[in-house]
């Protein structure tokens, strides 16, 4: 007789209680508040717990959690940790339904929820809602993403954070990406003061569909079929996109008087102009250090596997990297770190840039595989942090990962103690990176973060990071307010220590006292940029706005709670209860606090034994983090009897994020050999950025005539008779970059602006002769001035 398995089944054909998950999201300008429904059902004969462990946005402010059952709804209340903890067992030993939502205490980007004591046929509706500012793009769009992917995060041997026995790990499932066992919906409404260009996405879409002539509303769904192969990401683009802007929000009418709660809450979006004429210098001088991901998930496809072109993210993070060195001005001085189990450094301190250096380093890095085992940063950053900084020479780091480490928060530590002495430019590639890490690295380091996710390039968004370190440094910032008399600010988010170009700096603050309706209030940034003072103002009203839902009240109760966790003395008893006085008063999650609901009003006790099911996490590449299917996360929590003795060993045990530890076999290219291509030949563009010499020309040989489409003697006869050899075959490669390759203009600016000040510095003559000459050998139309020449 054949076993036949019917209904939705984990990779152990253990029936999967979670049948559907459906988001809706409604983004308002620059804010999302999300609302996820899960529904659960037992199909089994016996009673059930079942246990989900999911991603979220690192800066997400989880604020609602209940559940529905027939037709009751429990709503769940925020409680320190471990009481919620023991609740919950206390509920489930006696025969009760309880519900309980944490976040890691490791990384805030993972939650657990446990739905307990299911009975046989019964479902239940979760809720849950959270609120989350939209990352700027450097192309003016807000990116929302919803993490759908969980990959295994990797908890280094040695960490001081790691916790807890082998038997205090719960293992939770994860299955391909293909085979996850329960369906997603997903819905998106925005709307905003300007009209709503586009919206765009990794994912089908249904078509965009307009709610009124100004264009100002608009709805979005995710067509039908998702194959929880990517996160889910939108582009969201505004007319007239990203002006200065206040938004002051009613305190919550149950609140007390001069609490956060109680207060107007005020939210301040600056777009800080730089003066022109100071943004047009790029800095001559810095200490650039590079660390690059080697462990074995680099070798994992840069996107999914339907598209036809597969590139690994170890090698396009190669050939980002000869882009940024060679982008690089001299003058300057540089290394390349490298780490999976252990780390290497190409020099054993950082040395001047020239073309010696540079040929060693890049001989290295084309070398570079993905065969480093596991994902350790935090060796290397504090190698490098321990190496004495050059005098005026301002240390820039850049971090390429995949960003799935379980020590999320001892890491950011280290940055934030070392964020005096340099600026950290961070990089999570591909689907299921730690949000919380990445961005964290930027925020604690005064950085910038970009994702490279699905179809993304990695070259362009590197070097946007590139031109904001090379942009001269904005110091002694500083914010001043003017408000009516009666009216004092208390500001909740963390002082503004970065300001770049273009990028968004949001400020928190509670509104305290008497405030007329037409109040009138005025913010000034002050700053210093390349020597000269500079100030942006920003003048707004005080009048709340309707109907906001607390969204900035329960953002900048996250901002603060964030704030108080990352501080250093974070183990201080007096800081901790202050984070759970906050959480528990705005409702907002926090480490040290977690949702837990009770249906206290069933008098019926659910007996027999309690079966524990572990509901599967997409994963996308099981061979990228070594061998089995699973990844530990959470703590563990031994099989129950309901309605029996009570057993509380989650009150005594810490709850800790925990990772799989990645293998160093070399199988990665094995496990994808019918989707990875044969080694093709080199992009073109590369090839040619490869030939530039450090102080930024071109040699007149062989090797650029064939990488420019023509022969030796074709580039030598066309050259006019006075020109120099090497700025005629600099002229060359600019005509062909302007001419072949203005889409990828991103990539090449910085080198091409390298290369134009070695031509006007050599005071050619015959520029404009140089230039016709090159356009009539390579069929352009370049002008002289485009050039920059």
């Amino acid at each position: 007789m054949v076993n036949c398995h019917c209904g939705l089944l984990t990779a152990n054909k253990e029936p999967v209680p979670l049948k559907s998950v459906e988001v809706e999201v409604e983004v308002r300008d620059h804010v999302a508040t999300v609302i996820s429904t899960l529904t659960y059902e037992n199909k089994e004969d016996k009673p059930l717990e079942a246990v989900f462990v999911f991603p979220m946005p690192g800066d997400a402010a989880v604020c609602h959690f209940s559940a529905t059952i027939g037709q009751k709804q429990i709503v769940a209340e925020v409680k320190e940790k471990l009481k919620a903890r023991e609740e919950y067992d206390d509920a489930l030993s006696s025969g009760q339904q309880a519900f309980l939502l944490e976040e890691s205490d490791q990384s805030p980007d993972i939650f657990s929820m446990s739905v307990g004591s299911l009975r046989p046929e019964e479902s239940a509706s979760i809720r849950l809602e959270y609120v989350t500012e939209l990352a700027l793009q450097a192309d003016d769009g807000l990116r929302f993403c919803l993490p759908a992917v969980l990959n295994p995060r990797y908890e280094p041997r040695d960490s001081t954070e790691s916790g807890g026995p082998p038997a205090s790990r719960v293992q939770v499932a994860s299955v391909p990406s293909s085979l996850v066992p329960y369906s997603l919906s997903f819905s998106a409404r925005v709307s905003s003061p300007r009209p709503v260009s586009k919206v765009e996405s990794n994912c089908s879409l249904d078509p965009l569909q307009y709610l009124n002539a100004e264009k100002t509303q608009a709805t979005v769904k995710l067509a039908a079929g998702h194959k929880f192969d990517r996160d889910v990401e939108l582009l969201i683009y505004y007319k007239d996109a990203h002006q200065p802007t206040a938004l002051v929000e009613a305190g919550q009418t149950s609140g007390t008087p001069g609490s956060l709660m109680g207060d107007p809450a005020l939210m301040l979006s600056l777009y800080p102009e730089f003066p022109k004429d100071a943004m047009s210098s790029v800095a001559s001088c810095g200490e650039f250090v590079f660390l690059l991901d080697r462990s074995g998930s680099m070798d994992c496809p840069t996107n999914n596997l339907g598209k036809q072109k597969i590139e690994t993210r170890i090698s396009s993070a190669r050939d980002t990297l000869l882009l940024l060195v060679k982008s690089l001005p001299m003058g300057c001085y540089f290394n390349i770190y490298s780490f999976g189990s252990s780390y290497e450094h190409i020099f054993p301190k950082s040395v001047e840039y020239s073309q010696k250096t540079i040929e060693t380093a890049l001989k290295t890095v084309e070398g570079m595989k993905a065969n480093m085992g596991g994902t350790e940063i935090l060796a290397p950053l504090k190698h490098i942090y321990k190496q004495s900084c050059i005098p005026s020479q301002p240390r820039q780091l850049f971090v390429f990962t995949d960003g799935e480490v379980g020590n999320t928060k001892e890491l950011l530590n280290l940055v934030k103690k070392n964020s005096k002495s340099h600026r950290c430019f961070s990089f999570g590639i591909g689907e299921g990176a730690s949000t919380a890490l990445i961005n964290g690295l930027a925020k604690e380091g005064g950085g910038h973060a970009q994702f490279i996710t699905g179809a993304d390039r990695m070259q362009p968004k590197a070097m946007q990071s590139l031109r904001f370190a090379l942009q001269p440094a904005v110091v002694d910032i500083s914010v001043k307010w003017d408000l009516p008399k009666k009216v004092s600010v208390n500001v909740l988010s963390p002082p503004i220590t970065t300001l770049f170009q273009g990028q968004r700096s949001l400020i928190y603050a509670q509104l305290t006292g008497e405030c007329p309706d037409a109040a009138k209030g005025c913010v000034t940034v002050k700053y210093s940029l390349a020597g000269r003072p500079s100030e942006n103002k920003l003048h707004f009203s005080l009048r709340p706005t309707e109907d906001t839902g607390l969204t900035v009240h329960r953002l900048a109760a996250r901002s603060l709670i964030r704030s108080l966790e990352m501080e250093e003395e974070v183990k201080d008893e007096a800081v901790k209860q202050k984070v759970v006085e906050i959480s528990v008063q705005s409702g907002v999650s926090s480490t040290y606090t977690a949702f837990i609901a009770v249906n206290k009003a069933d008098g019926e006790a659910i007996q027999g034994p309690l079966v524990r099911r572990n509901v599967p996490a997409p994963k996308l590449y099981m061979g990228c983090y070594g061998p089995g299917p699973t990844q530990r996360c959470f703590l563990a929590r031994k099989p129950r009897m309901a309605g029996v003795d009570k057993f509380k060993s989650s009150a005594k045990i810490p709850n800790k994020l925990f990772g799989m530890r990645r293998t160093m076999a070399p199988t990665m290219q094995e496990q994808f050999k019918d989707v990875l291509p044969k080694e093709e030949p080199r992009n073109p563009l590369l090839q040619l950025v490869r030939l530039q010499q450090a102080c930024g020309c071109w040699k007149l040989d062989n090797t650029l005539a064939t990488v420019l489409g023509k022969t030796s003697q074709e580039m030598e006869n066309s050259k006019p008779a006075p020109v120099d050899k090497d700025v005629w075959a600099t002229i060359l490669a600019l005509v062909w970059l302007h001419g072949f390759k203005m889409d990828a203009k991103d990539e090449w600016a910085l080198l091409a602006m390298k290369a134009v000040q070695w031509v006007r510095a050599q005071k050619a003559p015959c520029g404009m002769e140089c230039v016709e000459a090159g356009n009539a050998l390579m069929g352009c139309s370049v002008k002289k001035e485009d050039l920059g020449l």
